[in-house]
Protein backbone atom coordinates (compact mmCIF):
# COMPACT_ATOMS: atom_id res chain seq x y z
CA UNK A 1 0.00 0.00 0.00
CA UNK A 2 1.16 3.50 -0.86
CA UNK A 3 0.22 6.21 1.67
CA UNK A 4 0.58 9.96 1.26
CA UNK A 5 2.57 10.95 4.34
CA UNK A 6 1.81 14.50 5.48
CA UNK A 7 5.23 14.58 7.15
CA UNK A 8 7.23 13.98 3.96
CA UNK A 9 4.55 15.40 1.61
CA UNK A 10 4.80 12.42 -0.73
CA UNK A 11 3.44 8.92 -1.24
CA UNK A 12 5.43 6.21 0.50
CA UNK A 13 5.22 2.44 0.62
CA UNK A 14 3.60 1.38 3.88
CA UNK A 15 5.91 -0.71 6.06
CA UNK A 16 4.59 -1.48 9.56
CA UNK A 17 6.69 -1.19 12.70
CA UNK A 18 5.85 -4.81 13.57
CA UNK A 19 5.39 -7.31 10.75
CA UNK A 20 1.77 -8.28 10.23
CA UNK A 21 0.46 -5.73 12.72
CA UNK A 22 -0.68 -2.13 12.32
CA UNK A 23 -1.29 0.48 15.02
CA UNK A 24 -3.53 3.43 14.09
CA UNK A 25 -4.51 6.40 16.23
CA UNK A 26 -7.40 8.53 14.97
CA UNK A 27 -8.38 11.75 16.73
CA UNK A 28 -11.95 11.40 17.97
CA UNK A 29 -14.62 13.95 18.89
CA UNK A 30 -14.86 16.41 21.76
CA UNK A 31 -18.14 15.19 23.21
CA UNK A 32 -20.14 18.34 23.97
CA UNK A 33 -22.58 18.01 21.04
CA UNK A 34 -23.60 15.71 18.20
CA UNK A 35 -20.73 15.44 15.74
CA UNK A 36 -21.03 17.41 12.50
CA UNK A 37 -20.66 16.48 8.85
CA UNK A 38 -17.04 17.68 8.83
CA UNK A 39 -16.20 15.25 11.68
CA UNK A 40 -17.90 12.44 9.78
CA UNK A 41 -15.37 12.53 6.95
CA UNK A 42 -12.29 11.43 8.93
CA UNK A 43 -14.37 8.91 10.89
CA UNK A 44 -15.51 7.28 7.61
CA UNK A 45 -12.17 7.66 5.79
CA UNK A 46 -10.05 5.99 8.42
CA UNK A 47 -12.64 3.32 9.13
CA UNK A 48 -12.16 2.35 5.45
CA UNK A 49 -8.35 2.44 5.85
CA UNK A 50 -8.65 0.00 8.72
CA UNK A 51 -10.94 -2.31 6.72
CA UNK A 52 -8.59 -2.39 3.71
CA UNK A 53 -5.58 -3.18 5.89
CA UNK A 54 -7.56 -6.02 7.46
CA UNK A 55 -8.49 -7.27 3.97
CA UNK A 56 -4.77 -7.40 3.24
CA UNK A 57 -4.20 -9.61 6.27
CA UNK A 58 -2.96 -7.17 8.88
CA UNK A 59 -3.90 -7.40 12.54
CA UNK A 60 -5.05 -3.81 13.15
CA UNK A 61 -5.26 -2.07 16.52
CA UNK A 62 -7.40 1.00 15.91
CA UNK A 63 -7.52 3.59 18.70
CA UNK A 64 -9.95 6.54 18.60
CA UNK A 65 -10.23 8.73 21.67
CA UNK A 66 -12.97 10.80 23.22
CA UNK A 67 -11.95 14.24 24.48
CA UNK A 68 -14.20 14.43 27.53
CA UNK A 69 -12.69 17.44 29.33
CA UNK A 70 -12.36 20.74 27.49
CA UNK A 71 -13.26 24.44 27.74
CA UNK A 72 -16.29 23.97 25.48
CA UNK A 73 -17.51 21.05 27.56
CA UNK A 74 -17.20 23.00 30.79
CA UNK A 75 -19.08 25.92 29.26
CA UNK A 76 -21.96 23.80 27.96
CA UNK A 77 -22.25 21.75 31.15
CA UNK A 78 -22.51 24.98 33.15
CA UNK A 79 -25.18 26.28 30.75
CA UNK A 80 -27.24 23.11 31.23
CA UNK A 81 -26.63 22.88 34.98
CA UNK A 82 -25.11 19.39 34.76
CA UNK A 83 -21.66 17.94 35.36
CA UNK A 84 -19.08 17.62 32.60
CA UNK A 85 -19.18 13.86 33.16
CA UNK A 86 -22.94 13.76 32.56
CA UNK A 87 -22.52 15.80 29.37
CA UNK A 88 -19.74 13.51 28.13
CA UNK A 89 -21.64 10.31 28.87
CA UNK A 90 -24.66 11.62 26.97
CA UNK A 91 -22.81 12.59 23.81
CA UNK A 92 -20.54 9.53 23.80
CA UNK A 93 -23.72 7.47 23.70
CA UNK A 94 -25.07 9.64 20.87
CA UNK A 95 -21.77 9.35 18.99
CA UNK A 96 -22.24 5.59 18.73
CA UNK A 97 -25.80 6.03 17.44
CA UNK A 98 -24.68 8.25 14.55
CA UNK A 99 -21.46 6.31 13.91
CA UNK A 100 -23.40 3.06 13.56
CA UNK A 101 -25.82 4.69 11.11
CA UNK A 102 -22.80 5.83 9.05
CA UNK A 103 -21.38 2.29 9.03
CA UNK A 104 -18.41 3.21 11.25
CA UNK A 105 -17.16 0.28 13.28
CA UNK A 106 -16.25 0.79 16.95
CA UNK A 107 -12.52 1.22 17.51
CA UNK A 108 -10.44 -1.49 19.14
CA UNK A 109 -10.11 0.95 22.04
CA UNK A 110 -12.03 4.18 22.71
CA UNK A 111 -9.97 5.81 25.49
CA UNK A 112 -11.33 8.81 27.40
CA UNK A 113 -8.99 11.58 28.51
CA UNK A 114 -10.42 11.68 32.04
CA UNK A 115 -9.64 7.99 32.51
CA UNK A 116 -5.95 8.53 31.70
CA UNK A 117 -4.98 11.30 34.08
CA UNK A 118 -2.15 9.23 35.70
CA UNK A 119 -0.58 8.57 32.29
CA UNK A 120 -0.91 12.25 31.36
CA UNK A 121 0.71 13.39 34.62
CA UNK A 122 3.53 10.87 34.16
CA UNK A 123 4.21 12.14 30.62
CA UNK A 124 4.23 15.78 31.74
CA UNK A 125 6.61 14.87 34.58
CA UNK A 126 9.02 13.30 32.09
CA UNK A 127 8.95 16.48 30.00
CA UNK A 128 9.71 18.65 33.02
CA UNK A 129 12.55 16.35 34.08
CA UNK A 130 14.29 16.55 30.70
CA UNK A 131 13.82 20.29 30.29
CA UNK A 132 11.07 20.23 27.66
CA UNK A 133 8.43 21.67 30.00
CA UNK A 134 8.18 23.93 33.04
CA UNK A 135 5.71 24.59 35.82
CA UNK A 136 4.66 28.12 36.73
CA UNK A 137 3.99 29.51 40.22
CA UNK A 138 0.29 29.59 39.40
CA UNK A 139 0.11 25.82 38.83
CA UNK A 140 0.10 25.78 35.02
CA UNK A 141 2.60 23.67 33.08
CA UNK A 142 3.81 24.69 29.61
CA UNK A 143 5.78 22.95 26.88
CA UNK A 144 9.04 24.75 26.11
CA UNK A 145 8.94 24.86 22.30
CA UNK A 146 12.49 26.20 22.06
CA UNK A 147 13.77 22.94 23.59
CA UNK A 148 12.53 20.93 20.61
CA UNK A 149 14.54 21.79 17.48
CA UNK A 150 12.22 19.76 15.23
CA UNK A 151 9.16 21.86 16.00
CA UNK A 152 7.31 22.67 12.78
CA UNK A 153 8.49 19.66 10.75
CA UNK A 154 4.96 18.39 10.14
CA UNK A 155 3.23 21.67 9.34
CA UNK A 156 6.19 23.52 7.87
CA UNK A 157 5.54 26.41 10.26
CA UNK A 158 8.43 27.83 12.23
CA UNK A 159 8.20 28.73 15.89
CA UNK A 160 7.94 32.40 14.93
CA UNK A 161 4.93 31.65 12.71
CA UNK A 162 3.13 29.62 15.34
CA UNK A 163 -0.35 30.86 16.21
CA UNK A 164 -1.88 29.70 19.44
CA UNK A 165 -4.88 27.38 19.18
CA UNK A 166 -8.15 29.08 20.06
CA UNK A 167 -8.66 26.77 23.05
CA UNK A 168 -5.38 27.95 24.54
CA UNK A 169 -5.71 31.72 24.17
CA UNK A 170 -5.46 33.52 27.47
CA UNK A 171 -6.40 37.10 28.21
CA UNK A 172 -3.26 37.46 30.30
CA UNK A 173 -0.23 35.25 29.68
CA UNK A 174 2.32 36.40 32.21
CA UNK A 175 3.75 33.04 33.24
CA UNK A 176 4.95 31.85 29.85
CA UNK A 177 8.61 31.96 28.98
CA UNK A 178 7.77 32.47 25.29
CA UNK A 179 4.58 33.16 23.30
CA UNK A 180 4.91 29.88 21.34
CA UNK A 181 4.85 27.69 24.46
CA UNK A 182 1.60 25.77 24.93
CA UNK A 183 -0.31 24.39 27.90
CA UNK A 184 0.20 20.84 29.12
CA UNK A 185 -1.61 21.30 32.45
CA UNK A 186 -4.09 24.04 33.37
CA UNK A 187 -4.51 25.12 36.96
CA UNK A 188 -8.04 24.83 38.29
CA UNK A 189 -10.34 27.84 37.96
CA UNK A 190 -13.37 28.25 40.29
CA UNK A 191 -16.09 25.72 39.51
CA UNK A 192 -14.00 23.66 37.05
CA UNK A 193 -13.43 19.89 37.32
CA UNK A 194 -9.90 19.18 38.52
CA UNK A 195 -7.51 16.40 39.44
CA UNK A 196 -4.64 16.30 41.90
CA UNK A 197 -1.18 16.66 40.41
CA UNK A 198 2.38 17.54 41.54
CA UNK A 199 1.60 21.12 40.38
CA UNK A 200 -1.68 21.46 42.22
CA UNK A 201 -5.26 20.77 41.20
CA UNK A 202 -5.95 21.19 37.51
CA UNK A 203 -6.74 19.46 34.23
CA UNK A 204 -4.77 18.42 31.15
CA UNK A 205 -4.35 20.48 27.99
CA UNK A 206 -5.87 19.05 24.83
CA UNK A 207 -2.65 18.08 23.03
CA UNK A 208 -1.06 16.08 25.86
CA UNK A 209 -4.13 13.87 26.14
CA UNK A 210 -3.62 12.34 22.69
CA UNK A 211 0.11 11.80 23.23
CA UNK A 212 -0.50 9.93 26.47
CA UNK A 213 -3.37 7.81 25.17
CA UNK A 214 -1.81 6.91 21.83
CA UNK A 215 1.47 5.80 23.38
CA UNK A 216 -0.29 3.78 26.09
CA UNK A 217 -2.14 1.62 23.58
CA UNK A 218 0.22 1.65 20.59
CA UNK A 219 3.70 2.17 22.03
CA UNK A 220 6.15 5.07 21.90
CA UNK A 221 6.53 4.62 18.12
CA UNK A 222 3.58 3.45 16.03
CA UNK A 223 2.45 3.25 12.43
CA UNK A 224 -0.30 5.70 11.46
CA UNK A 225 -1.77 8.82 13.04
CA UNK A 226 -4.73 10.34 11.23
CA UNK A 227 -7.32 13.08 11.42
CA UNK A 228 -8.77 16.08 9.65
CA UNK A 229 -6.49 18.59 7.94
CA UNK A 230 -7.53 21.18 10.53
CA UNK A 231 -5.71 19.15 13.22
CA UNK A 232 -2.34 19.18 11.44
CA UNK A 233 -1.44 22.42 13.21
CA UNK A 234 -1.21 23.02 16.09
CA UNK A 235 -2.64 19.77 17.50
CA UNK A 236 -0.57 17.16 15.68
CA UNK A 237 2.51 19.36 15.60
CA UNK A 238 2.28 19.67 19.38
CA UNK A 239 1.74 15.94 19.80
CA UNK A 240 5.02 15.29 17.99
CA UNK A 241 6.88 17.80 20.16
CA UNK A 242 5.48 16.32 23.38
CA UNK A 243 5.93 12.66 22.46
CA UNK A 244 9.37 12.87 20.89
CA UNK A 245 10.47 15.36 23.53
CA UNK A 246 9.64 12.78 26.19
CA UNK A 247 10.94 9.61 24.53
CA UNK A 248 13.66 10.75 22.14
CA UNK A 249 12.15 8.33 19.60
CA UNK A 250 10.18 8.88 16.38
CA UNK A 251 6.53 9.21 17.37
CA UNK A 252 4.65 8.20 14.20
CA UNK A 253 5.81 6.82 10.85
CA UNK A 254 2.88 7.95 8.66
CA UNK A 255 0.62 10.98 9.10
CA UNK A 256 -2.65 11.03 7.15
CA UNK A 257 -5.02 14.01 6.87
CA UNK A 258 -8.31 14.29 5.02
CA UNK A 259 -9.47 17.40 3.15
CA UNK A 260 -12.17 19.85 4.19
CA UNK A 261 -15.89 19.78 3.45
CA UNK A 262 -17.65 22.81 2.01
CA UNK A 263 -21.42 23.18 2.18
CA UNK A 264 -23.04 24.45 -1.01
CA UNK A 265 -19.60 25.73 -2.10
CA UNK A 266 -19.08 27.69 1.12
CA UNK A 267 -16.95 26.87 4.14
CA UNK A 268 -19.08 25.28 6.85
CA UNK A 269 -19.63 27.65 9.77
CA UNK A 270 -22.29 28.46 12.32
CA UNK A 271 -22.29 32.13 11.26
CA UNK A 272 -23.38 31.16 7.72
CA UNK A 273 -26.05 28.86 9.14
CA UNK A 274 -24.74 25.96 7.04
CA UNK A 275 -23.40 23.98 9.98
CA UNK A 276 -25.03 20.55 10.01
CA UNK A 277 -24.71 17.77 12.53
CA UNK A 278 -24.99 14.21 11.28
CA UNK A 279 -28.11 13.91 13.41
CA UNK A 280 -29.68 16.82 11.48
CA UNK A 281 -28.84 15.18 8.16
CA UNK A 282 -30.22 11.81 9.26
CA UNK A 283 -33.69 13.36 9.44
CA UNK A 284 -33.59 13.95 5.68
CA UNK A 285 -31.22 11.33 4.26
CA UNK A 286 -30.22 7.72 4.83
CA UNK A 287 -26.74 8.05 6.31
CA UNK A 288 -25.42 5.24 4.13
CA UNK A 289 -25.87 7.67 1.23
CA UNK A 290 -23.75 10.20 3.15
CA UNK A 291 -21.02 7.58 3.49
CA UNK A 292 -21.27 6.83 -0.24
CA UNK A 293 -20.94 10.54 -0.97
CA UNK A 294 -17.80 10.79 1.18
CA UNK A 295 -16.17 7.89 -0.64
CA UNK A 296 -16.94 9.24 -4.11
CA UNK A 297 -13.97 11.63 -3.89
CA UNK A 298 -10.35 11.11 -2.83
CA UNK A 299 -10.02 11.61 0.92
CA UNK A 300 -7.36 14.34 0.56
CA UNK A 301 -9.46 16.41 -1.85
CA UNK A 302 -11.92 19.05 -0.63
CA UNK A 303 -15.53 18.03 -1.28
CA UNK A 304 -18.73 20.01 -1.57
CA UNK A 305 -21.69 18.79 0.47
CA UNK A 306 -25.08 19.50 -1.07
CA UNK A 307 -28.46 17.83 -1.28
CA UNK A 308 -27.92 17.16 -4.98
CA UNK A 309 -24.68 15.33 -4.21
CA UNK A 310 -26.32 13.19 -1.53
CA UNK A 311 -29.21 12.34 -3.84
CA UNK A 312 -26.74 11.34 -6.56
CA UNK A 313 -24.87 9.16 -4.06
CA UNK A 314 -28.14 7.57 -3.00
CA UNK A 315 -28.99 6.79 -6.64
CA UNK A 316 -25.61 5.09 -7.05
CA UNK A 317 -26.17 3.13 -3.87
CA UNK A 318 -29.59 2.02 -5.13
CA UNK A 319 -27.94 0.64 -8.29
CA UNK A 320 -25.66 -1.47 -6.13
CA UNK A 321 -28.52 -2.73 -3.97
CA UNK A 322 -30.57 -3.62 -7.05
CA UNK A 323 -27.64 -5.63 -8.43
CA UNK A 324 -26.99 -7.26 -5.06
CA UNK A 325 -30.64 -8.26 -4.64
CA UNK A 326 -30.71 -9.74 -8.14
CA UNK A 327 -27.65 -11.85 -7.33
CA UNK A 328 -29.20 -13.05 -4.09
CA UNK A 329 -32.37 -13.98 -5.97
CA UNK A 330 -30.51 -15.84 -8.72
CA UNK A 331 -28.30 -17.65 -6.23
CA UNK A 332 -31.43 -18.96 -4.54
CA UNK A 333 -33.57 -19.52 -7.65
CA UNK A 334 -31.07 -20.10 -10.45
CA UNK A 335 -30.29 -23.40 -12.17
CA UNK A 336 -28.54 -25.98 -10.05
CA UNK A 337 -25.77 -26.89 -12.52
CA UNK A 338 -22.05 -26.28 -13.14
CA UNK A 339 -21.10 -22.94 -14.67
CA UNK A 340 -21.14 -22.76 -18.45
CA UNK A 341 -18.37 -21.25 -20.59
CA UNK A 342 -19.73 -17.68 -20.40
CA UNK A 343 -20.10 -17.88 -16.62
CA UNK A 344 -16.64 -19.36 -16.16
CA UNK A 345 -15.12 -16.44 -18.11
CA UNK A 346 -17.19 -14.04 -15.99
CA UNK A 347 -15.91 -15.65 -12.76
CA UNK A 348 -12.35 -15.00 -13.96
CA UNK A 349 -13.22 -11.35 -14.63
CA UNK A 350 -14.50 -11.03 -11.06
CA UNK A 351 -10.94 -11.59 -9.84
CA UNK A 352 -9.76 -8.86 -12.20
CA UNK A 353 -12.33 -6.42 -10.80
CA UNK A 354 -11.22 -7.25 -7.26
CA UNK A 355 -7.58 -6.75 -8.24
CA UNK A 356 -8.43 -3.34 -9.73
CA UNK A 357 -10.29 -2.44 -6.56
CA UNK A 358 -7.28 -3.38 -4.41
CA UNK A 359 -4.89 -1.50 -6.70
CA UNK A 360 -6.98 1.65 -6.32
CA UNK A 361 -7.18 1.26 -2.54
CA UNK A 362 -3.43 0.62 -2.34
CA UNK A 363 -2.84 3.87 -4.24
CA UNK A 364 -3.31 6.10 -1.18
CA UNK A 365 -6.92 5.03 -0.62
CA UNK A 366 -8.33 6.06 -4.00
CA UNK A 367 -11.92 5.19 -3.13
CA UNK A 368 -13.28 6.97 -6.23
CA UNK A 369 -11.41 4.60 -8.56
CA UNK A 370 -12.25 1.67 -6.29
CA UNK A 371 -15.95 2.49 -6.72
CA UNK A 372 -15.38 2.65 -10.47
CA UNK A 373 -14.14 -0.95 -10.41
CA UNK A 374 -17.21 -1.98 -8.39
CA UNK A 375 -19.64 -0.42 -10.86
CA UNK A 376 -17.92 -2.13 -13.78
CA UNK A 377 -18.24 -5.43 -11.92
CA UNK A 378 -21.95 -4.74 -11.41
CA UNK A 379 -22.48 -3.80 -15.06
CA UNK A 380 -20.90 -7.07 -16.13
CA UNK A 381 -22.92 -9.07 -13.58
CA UNK A 382 -26.17 -7.49 -14.74
CA UNK A 383 -25.50 -8.82 -18.26
CA UNK A 384 -24.34 -12.32 -17.33
CA UNK A 385 -26.46 -13.18 -14.27
CA UNK A 386 -30.09 -13.42 -15.32
CA UNK A 387 -32.92 -15.92 -15.48
CA UNK A 388 -31.43 -19.27 -16.39
CA UNK A 389 -28.02 -18.54 -14.84
CA UNK A 390 -26.42 -21.06 -12.52
CA UNK A 391 -26.61 -20.67 -8.76
CA UNK A 392 -22.81 -21.06 -8.66
CA UNK A 393 -22.14 -18.07 -10.94
CA UNK A 394 -24.56 -15.87 -9.01
CA UNK A 395 -22.94 -16.95 -5.75
CA UNK A 396 -19.44 -16.11 -6.95
CA UNK A 397 -20.55 -12.66 -8.14
CA UNK A 398 -22.33 -12.00 -4.87
CA UNK A 399 -19.26 -13.03 -2.87
CA UNK A 400 -16.98 -10.68 -4.85
CA UNK A 401 -19.42 -7.77 -4.66
CA UNK A 402 -19.91 -8.12 -0.92
CA UNK A 403 -16.17 -8.45 -0.29
CA UNK A 404 -15.24 -5.17 -1.95
CA UNK A 405 -18.29 -3.26 -0.74
CA UNK A 406 -17.57 -4.53 2.76
CA UNK A 407 -14.22 -2.72 2.69
CA UNK A 408 -16.01 0.54 1.87
CA UNK A 409 -18.66 -0.20 4.51
CA UNK A 410 -21.55 0.02 2.04
CA UNK A 411 -24.23 -2.41 0.92
CA UNK A 412 -24.67 -3.49 4.52
CA UNK A 413 -28.45 -3.60 4.72
CA UNK A 414 -29.79 -7.12 4.49
CA UNK A 415 -32.79 -8.17 2.50
CA UNK A 416 -33.98 -9.42 5.86
CA UNK A 417 -34.57 -5.75 6.68
CA UNK A 418 -38.05 -6.16 5.17
CA UNK A 419 -40.62 -5.26 7.79
CA UNK A 420 -43.03 -7.92 8.97
CA UNK A 421 -45.82 -5.92 7.34
CA UNK A 422 -44.14 -5.94 3.90
CA UNK A 423 -43.20 -9.60 4.25
CA UNK A 424 -46.83 -10.43 5.03
CA UNK A 425 -48.05 -8.45 1.96
CA UNK A 426 -45.56 -10.24 -0.31
CA UNK A 427 -46.81 -13.62 0.89
CA UNK A 428 -50.45 -12.56 0.55
CA UNK A 429 -49.83 -11.31 -3.00
CA UNK A 430 -48.25 -14.62 -3.97
CA UNK A 431 -51.39 -16.35 -2.73
CA UNK A 432 -53.62 -13.85 -4.60
CA UNK A 433 -51.77 -14.53 -7.88
CA UNK A 434 -52.04 -18.25 -7.28
CA UNK A 435 -55.82 -17.79 -6.93
CA UNK A 436 -55.87 -15.44 -9.98
CA UNK A 437 -57.24 -12.62 -7.81
CA UNK A 438 -55.62 -9.95 -10.01
CA UNK A 439 -57.42 -7.03 -8.36
CA UNK A 440 -56.09 -7.94 -4.92
CA UNK A 441 -52.68 -8.68 -6.41
CA UNK A 442 -52.46 -5.18 -7.89
CA UNK A 443 -53.63 -3.57 -4.62
CA UNK A 444 -50.92 -5.37 -2.68
CA UNK A 445 -48.24 -4.48 -5.24
CA UNK A 446 -49.19 -0.79 -4.86
CA UNK A 447 -49.18 -1.07 -1.07
CA UNK A 448 -45.72 -2.65 -1.17
CA UNK A 449 -44.53 0.22 -3.39
CA UNK A 450 -45.99 2.76 -0.94
CA UNK A 451 -43.96 1.06 1.82
CA UNK A 452 -40.77 1.77 -0.15
CA UNK A 453 -40.22 -1.49 -2.04
CA UNK A 454 -40.56 -2.60 -5.66
CA UNK A 455 -41.97 -6.04 -6.36
CA UNK A 456 -41.10 -7.74 -9.64
CA UNK A 457 -42.70 -10.87 -11.09
CA UNK A 458 -40.27 -13.29 -12.70
CA UNK A 459 -40.51 -16.84 -13.98
CA UNK A 460 -38.75 -17.89 -10.78
CA UNK A 461 -41.16 -16.04 -8.48
CA UNK A 462 -41.60 -12.67 -6.83
CA UNK A 463 -38.51 -10.49 -6.31
CA UNK A 464 -38.56 -7.60 -3.82
CA UNK A 465 -36.07 -4.73 -3.69
CA UNK A 466 -35.81 -1.28 -2.14
CA UNK A 467 -37.42 1.47 -4.22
Amino acid sequence: MQIYNSMTRKKEEFKPVHEGKVGIYACGPTVYNYFHIGNARPFITFDVLRRQLEREGYDVTFVQNFTDIDDKMIRRANEEGITVRELADRFIKEYFVDAQALGIRPATVHPKATEHIPEIIQLISRLIENGHAYATPGGDVYYRVSAFPGYGKLSGQSVEEREMGASERLDVETDKEAPADFALWKAQKPGEPAWDSPWGKGRPGWHIECSAMSMKYLGETFDIHCGGKDLLFPHHENEIAQSEGATGKPYVHYWMHNGFINVDNQKMSKSLNNFFTVRDISKEFDLEAVRMFMLSAHYRSPINFSRDQIEAANASLTRLYTARDNLVFQRENGEDRPMNEEETAFAARLKDYEARFDAAMDDDMNTADALGAIFEMVKDANVVIKAGSSKEAAGKALESLQAVCGVLGILTKSQDDLTDEVRKMVAERAEARKNKDWKRSDELRDAIRAAGYILEDTKQGQKVRKA
